[in-house]
């Protein structure tokens, strides 16, 4: 499939995970990629590595105009980068909820932000913002990062209406548990990583984790120009844990 050549894509996070199953299947379907983390080394050919961290609005930004600057412009910007948290309210002091409200919030804010003028001159402009199922389900022990997966969410839909007009369409991914390195750090520390992670297939309808392709996928969708009538949307590749409601069995 080449439905996305001749455009130019930056995927913030991109050196793992998600990111970089996103970036690999943006390039494969045509795209010139630039993959935006704190140390993309290694990355495969053809992505570009750009160093910068999201915390940081000057590194954002000539990350953003390294990445226009190589490929004549920028079309598509996939918002991925993020941090988790566990506890309740009371179990993150301030610091930490700066922390993580910094990267998984203001991070889209400074990327957005630094891409939307070059965006704006693209035939085919999209921002995709990875959110999270926490955004929409009461997850237990997850109270700062639910937070700041509902801040993504409302972002996104208060991001679509202010650039609808400029062309800009601004849509976001819920997913479910995702297979990432990221939940695989979860589980390695837990007390018994199996019975944890059979937890997590549980709750999920389909009864297993998402895998990063999956949510790539649906990412590589809404970035495309097929989705072209498509903004301000929130898409769930969660298993069906959002939407339904099964009946116990036996």
């Amino acid at each position: 499939m080449s439905d996305l050549t001749g455009l130019s894509a930056l995927v913030t996070g991109g050196a793992s995970g998600i990111g970089l199953a996103t970036a690999e299947l943006l390039a494969a379907r045509g795209a010139r990629v630039a993959c935006l983390d704190l140390a993309p080394d290694g990355l495969p050919a053809p992505l570009l590595g750009v160093a910068a961290d999201v915390t940081d609005d000057a590194s954002v930004r000539a990350a953003v105009a390294r990445a226009a600057g190589e490929f004549g412009g920028l079309d598509v910007l996939v918002n991925n980068a993020g941090i988790g948290a566990q506890g309740t309210v009371e179990d993150n002091g301030d610091a930490e909820w700066h922390r993580v409200l910094d990267v998984n919030v203001l991070g889209i804010v400074r990327a957005s932000r630094a891409a939307l003028p070059h965006l704006r001159g693209s035939a085919h402009a999209a921002i995709v913002n990875t959110c999270s199922i926490a955004a929409w389900a009461g997850l237990p022990r997850r109270a700062l990062y639910s937070a700041s997966k509902g801040a993504v969410q409302a972002l996104t839909l208060a991001m679509a209406a202010d650039h609808v007009r400029e062309g800009v369409r601004v849509n976001c991914v819920n997913p479910g548990t995702a297979d990432t390195p990221w939940v695989g750090r979860l589980l390695d520390a837990a007390a018994d990583p199996e019975a944890e992670r059979a937890a997590l297939r549980a709750r999920q309808p389909l009864g297993r984790l998402v895998s990063a392709a999956e949510v790539a996928a649906a990412i590589a969708y809404l970035a495309s120009p097929a989705a072209a009538s498509t903004t301000g949307t929130v898409l769930a590749v969660d298993g069906g844990m959002h939407g339904l409601r099964l009946r116990q069995e036996g």
